[in-house]
């Protein structure tokens, strides 16, 4: 581990000349003015998603990740930019790592120069490290490639630890509660009904109770899918994070006085997001998951998101994909498949990238996942 201080680099977009870097304070990003100013610029737009927002950074410094941020601006408005990880995974060398970006200019003719400069900031930091850097992986929330964008290796899904799903379904929350139900597979429609005849109760609870509760189940869940289960106080610092700020939540199902399924959402502009979650392998005829996934829905549209996002589904042409049973119940609700462009890597230094990924792959082989 070798966390830093998180750093913002400020620009104009201008595609020539490096931007100055200016040391923030090291307190917490999301109490921090500038961070603030950039967390109001993503929250609202549909191409990035919490992963570029101040209190995921907090967040990923308690797991090891560093950081720095790249601010671009026009006119004095914030236009584009990058929220970077940064990881030490092994002696001497580290990488960075950009969750849900970069985020392009919203104007056309703007998007490419901004990309430039979030490239040459990268690149200044990278020559003021103390370490070789192998690599800056990108996972923009992004349906087409641009095609400035050049020299980036696609990355196979669970290539190796540092990934996020690029598949997704969502369903549109904007519908009326009769249009929603009537969008989802008649499967999907008939189990709510049969997990409210059974008189199946869906409830939020972050207490530490909650949070006991949420660990349990997803362990059971963990174990019964032969995969390694984050640790307590990965969920525990999670929810301290996003619960004071209402960005998430804990819900659960409730069968005769027993909690059967859970799902961590989080809450970010027009997208509540299902990111963990977990069922017992008891009562399942009662349909549980089902009713649960229906009322998150009906409370983040309450809230006013715009999509219900349940997170990773296996890609179409993996028939044998781990995930795939998971996927075929998601479907049940209906909704849209994304695709996002592959996760890319821009090697910087070979010898330490190869390093890199024969570490990742032994890695991910030691916790028994493809």
């Amino acid at each position: 581990m070798d966390p830093d201080p998180g750093t913002v680099t400020e620009s104009s977009c201008r595609p020539h000349g490096t931007p100055p870097a200016s040391d923030i304070a090291d307190v917490p990003l999301h109490e921090q003015v500038l961070w603030r100013e950039w967390d109001t610029f993503v929250e609202p737009r549909p191409d990035t998603g919490f992963m570029q927002s101040s209190w995921w950074v907090d967040f990923r410094s308690t797991c090891g990740f560093g950081n720095f941020g790249i601010v671009l601006r026009n006119g004095g408005e914030i236009i584009g930019g990058a929220v970077a990880l940064r990881f030490l995974h092994q002696t001497g060398c580290c990488f960075y790592y950009i969750q849900d970006g970069p985020v392009l200019a919203s104007d056309p003719s703007l998007a490419e120069p901004v990309f430039g400069a979030v490239l040459a900031a990268i690149e200044e930091r990278r020559k003021s490290e103390q370490c070789v850097v192998s690599h800056v992986r990108m996972e923009p929330r992004w349906k087409v490639l641009p095609d400035f964008v050049k020299g980036f290796r696609g990355i196979r899904p669970c290539a190796d630890f540092f990934l996020e799903a690029r598949d997704t379904r969502c369903v549109d929350l904007r519908l009326s509660e009769c249009e929603l139900l009537a969008q989802m597979k008649p499967k999907g429609r008939y189990n709510i009904g049969v997990a409210r005849r059974h008189g199946v109760s869906v409830m939020e609870d972050t207490s530490a109770q909650g949070l006991a509760d949420f660990q349990e189940i997803y362990e059971e869940t963990c174990e019964r899918q032969g995969i390694a289960p984050k640790p307590p106080d990965y969920f525990e610092t999670l929810e301290s994070l996003f619960s004071p700020i209402g960005k998430g939540s804990l819900f659960f199902a409730e069968y005769r006085g027993v909690r059967i399924a859970t799902a961590l959402v989080i809450r970010f502009g027009p997208r509540a997001t299902y990111f963990y979650g977990g069922s017992r392998d008891i009562h399942r005829e009662v349909m549980a998951p089902y009713l649960l996934h229906f009322e998150i829905m009906r409370k983040a549209k309450g809230l006013g998101h715009e999509w219900y996002d349940l997170w990773g589904i296996a890609p179409d042409d993996e028939p044998d994909h781990p995930w795939r049973n998971l996927t075929v119940f998601k479907s049940k609700f209906g909704g849209v498949e994304e695709h996002l462009v592959p996760t890319m890597d821009f090697v910087f230094d070979e010898a330490a990238y190869e390093k890199y990924a024969k570490t990742e792959r032994i890695a991910r082989s030691g916790l028994g996942e493809s």
